[in-house]
């Protein structure tokens, strides 16, 4: 895959219209950490929400203690999002996080993924997912330096959850009830470097031959793939029949 600096963001091939970019840092000082070290840091930090295995809201932890890979293995079930962001065309923006992530660095994934904040107000409304779509809102801003305005509430299909674990490099994994999120129109993006190196929009006829020049992705993204999202993607226009809000999808292992 081309990839451009973010001044040349679309690149037009004779098979399609490519949206690349490679989003450039300054190295920190000998010795310092760099600012987007720090910005992950801090949102360790953050509260997120504790769930059972129905997604009841059990209490709240840090995101540092539920990524925290215990020594049996064990990680905190939380609640968890993640938006795939189709343009007017139907083409998926992946994006690759950025080598600074604390967890899964430097691997492909879908467009948005992250957690409703506890702290912050209305994130924990559960009706038709208020609370998760909020969220994405937020961090669609955050990431990918989406416009609020350009993302309303209304235009998140609410798919399902699913519920998968992931003990990651040991130290640092996943175990989460996922909200699968669609969003589809043409939006700005002004991807955040701290969060995000590379992105780029596919087709689905071409996601078959794309995905394998990718390497590793994140395990939320493989087993949503892997499982699900080709025949969501087949049926944009017709996401209803698909959508299921009372069971929770369990797709195991990101191995």
């Amino acid at each position: 895959m081309l990839t451009l600096p973010f001044r040349n963001l679309v690149q037009k091939t004779a098979k399609r219209a490519l949206q690349s970019n490679v989003l450039f840092r300054q190295k920190s000082s000998k010795g310092q950490p760099s600012e987007s070290t720090k910005v992950q840091e801090a949102a360790l930090n953050e509260n997120l929400f504790l769930v059972d295995e129905q997604d009841k809201v059990v209490g709240r932890a840090t995101k540092r203690e539920c990524h925290e890979v215990k020594k049996c293995g064990e990680i905190l079930l939380h609640r968890a999002f993640s938006v795939f962001l189709f343009n007017g065309n139907g083409d998926l923006l992946l994006q690759k996080r950025a080598a600074e992530k604390i967890t899964y660095p430097s691997l492909y994934t879908n467009s948005c993924c992250s957690h409703p904040i506890a702290d912050v107000a209305g994130e924990d409304e559960e009706t038709d997912a208020m609370g998760v779509k909020r969220a994405a809102q937020r961090r669609l801003g955050f990431e990918l330096g989406i416009p609020k305005d350009k993302l309303p509430l209304e235009k998140f299909d609410y798919i399902t959850r699913v519920h998968y674990k992931d003990e990651g490099n040991g130290q640092w994994g996943e175990h989460e009830i996922d909200y699968v999120l669609f969003f589809q129109g043409d939006v700005p993006v002004n991807p955040n470097p701290n969060e995000i190196s590379e992105i780029s929009y596919v087709p689905r006829e071409e996601v078959d031959q794309h995905i394998p020049t990718l390497g590793t992705l994140t395990p939320w993204f493989y087993l949503i793939l892997k499982h699900r999202l080709k025949l969501w993607w087949d049926n944009l226009d017709k996401l209803d029949q698909f959508k299921d809000h009372q069971k929770i999808l369990k797709l195991g292992t990101g191995k």
